[in-house]
C-alpha cells in the first residue's frame, strides 16, 4: 500500500490558477443586470436608507425629550432647594403684608 503522496508546489500553483481562472469564466458568464433591476435595487436602496433616518431621527427625539426632561427636572430640585433655603417669614412680617394687601383693596374700592 503506497503512503500519501502530498501535491507539490507547482501542483499546488497549477490548482490555484485553475481554480482563479474557472471563477473568472463564472464572473464574465454572469448575466448583466438590465435597467429595471438597477432601477429596482436603487428604489430598495432608496427605501432602506429613508427607514434608516426615520429609526435615527426618532432616536434622537427620543434622546432629546430624555434631555430635557432631566434639565427640567434639575431645574425644579434647584428651584426647591432655593426656596428651601429662603428664609421663614416671621408672623410680623406676614401680618404686614396682610395688612398692605387689605389697604390696597380698600383703596381700590
Amino acid at each position: 500500500m503506497n503512503g500519501y503522496n502530498a501535491p507539490s508546489f507547482q501542483d499546488r500553483a497549477a490548482a490555484s490558477m485553475r481554480a482563479k481562472q474557472k471563477a473568472l469564466a463564472a464572473m464574465k458568464a454572469a448575466p448583466l443586470l438590465d435597467a429595471d433591476a438597477l432601477a429596482e435595487r436603487a428604489a430598495r436602496h432608496a427605501k432602506r436608507d429613508a427607514l434608516a433616518e426615520a429609526k435615527a431621527a426618532k432616536a434622537r427625539q427620543a434622546r432629546e425629550d430624555k434631555q430635557r426632561l432631566a434639565d427640567e427636572k434639575r431645574a425644579a430640585a434647584k428651584a426647591d432647594r432655593v426656596k428651601a433655603e429662603q428664609p421663614k417669614k416671621t408672623e410680623a412680617e406676614l401680618k404686614a403684608a396682610r395688612d398692605a394687601r387689605y389697604a390696597a383693596r380698600k383703596n381700590r374700592k
